[in-house]
C-alpha cells in the first residue's frame, strides 16, 4: 500500500488521536520556534510541507508568518481548516515533492516535520526534495526537518511499539527493517459496544540515517545550526548560506 493510501484508508482517521492533544502539541512547537528565534525576518512567508492536522502551521502563523500548509491527505487538511480559525494559513492539497511550484511565495522558512521525509520513495527522492527546498529559499532562509533515526534495526519483540491507548482504542506499530527501507504496520483495535475490532495497514518508509541526511543538507548549501532529539525525533534547523 502506498503512503497516501495508508493515510486515506487507515491512519488519517485516527492521526489526531494518535498525536495527542492538539493544543499541547501546538504550544510545544510554538515554544520551539520562539526559543530558536524562528520568526519573520524578510518575506514573512512560510511553507509547512506535510502539515498533518496543522500543529506546525498554526504555530508558524502565531509567531507571525503567512503560512502555506501542504498535505496529500484531504482528511487532515479538513482538520487544519478547523484548527486555523482566523489565522493566515492557506491550505493546499498537493504532494510535497512539488515544492518548487511554491517559489512564487518566496518562503523564508520551510518546515517538514513529523518524519514526513521518510514517506518519500528513497534517498534519491529525499536528495531532490532537500535540493528543491534549498533552491526556493533566499539567502539566510531556514528549513526545519524532523525525522526518526532508523539506523539501528529493531529485532524480535522490540519491533512492536505501543503508540497510544485509551478506553476505546489501542494502537501498536510494528517495524520490519530492510536494507534501505522499513515496513511500518499500524495495528489499531477499536471498541464497538462490547467487542474489539482490529484494523491493520502497512506501508514503507525510507530507512533514514541521520548522518546521510546531514550530508545532503550540507551538499545543498545549507548549514546546520541546530541538531537535537525532541520527543524521539531528530530535529534539525539549517540556514541557506550559498
Amino acid at each position: 500500500m502506498s503512503v497516501k493510501e495508508h493515510y486515506d484508508n487507515h491512519l488519517g482517521s485516527f492521526y489526531t488521536w494518535m498525536t495527542g492533544n492538539f493544543q499541547d502539541r501546538q504550544l510545544e512547537f510554538q515554544s520551539f520556534l520562539e526559543k530558536n528565534c524562528l520568526h519573520p525576518q524578510s518575506t514573512k512567508s512560510a511553507l509547512d510541507l506535510g502539515c498533518g492536522n496543522g500543529i506546525q502551521s498554526v504555530s508558524l502563523a502565531k509567531v507571525g508568518f503567512d503560512v502555506i500548509a501542504v498535505d496529500f491527505s484531504r482528511q487532515l487538511l479538513s482538520e487544519v481548516e478547523l484548527n486555523r480559525k482566523e489565522l493566515p494559513i492557506k491550505i493546499i492539497e498537493d504532494d510535497i515533492q512539488n515544492v518548487r511550484k511554491y517559489h512564487h511565495a518566496r518562503p523564508e522558512l520551510i518546515a517538514c516535520c513529523g518524519d514526513t521525509i521518510s514517506h518519500l520513495d528513497g534517498m534519491d527522492s529525499i536528495n531532490r526534495f532537500i535540493a528543491d527546498c534549498s533552491s526556493i529559499l533566499p539567502l539566510q532562509g531556514k528549513i526545519i526537518l524532523s525525522f526518526r533515526d532508523y539506523s539501528i534495526p529493531l529485532c524480535g519483540d522490540s519491533r512492536f511499539i505501543p503508540v497510544r491507548s485509551d478506553d476505546s482504542r489501542i494502537l501498536t506499530c510494528c517495524l520490519d527493517f530492510e536494507q534501505a527501507r522499513v515496513r511500518v504496520t499500524d495495528i489499531l483495535y477499536s471498541r464497538t459496544g462490547n467487542s474489539w475490532i482490529q484494523k491493520v495497514s502497512s506501508y514503507y518508509k525510507v530507512r533514514l540515517i541521520p548522518v546521510q541526511i546531514e550530508s545532503v543538507i550540507l551538499e545543498q548549501g545549507l548549514n546546520v545550526i541546530y541538531n537535537q532529539i525532541i520527543s524521539g525525533m531528530i530535529t534539525i534547523i539549517a540556514v541557506k548560506k550559498t
